[in-house]
């Protein structure tokens, strides 16, 4: 089954990355849960490490553009299929960089 990592995930049920966990596994997909605090939504755990993880098909981020250059070799290093820019982490350099990896940027 296609593992999902949900990059800015929080235990405040009031942020997004929260509620996109909740919905995944509402749909019984395999979460990676990454944050800048450990916790729980559910039954996922939240890492703070940076873990290398293997077949990785989607990541999603919450976190704006400037928090991202300190993940982009981490996520290019999982090789996903796919990267989600959600609402408000819009990032044409990460784009790019994800795009010159083979790798595809979705914006929804």
């Amino acid at each position: 089954m296609k593992k999902t990592m949900v990059i800015g995930a929080s235990t405040n049920p009031a942020r997004y990355s929260n509620l996109a966990i909740k919905m995944l596994l509402e749909s019984d997909q395999p979460i990676i849960a990454l944050g800048l605090r450990e916790g729980m939504v559910g039954d996922v755990m939240i890492t703070s490490e940076k873990k290398m993880f293997s077949e990785i098909d989607t990541v999603t981020l919450y976190i704006g553009a400037k928090r991202q250059p300190e993940y982009y070799d981490y996520v290019v290093s999982l090789k996903p299929k796919r990267v989600i820019f959600n609402p408000g982490t819009t990032n044409p350099e990460f784009q790019e960089l994800l795009e010159k990896n083979g790798k595809k940027g979705i914006h929804p």
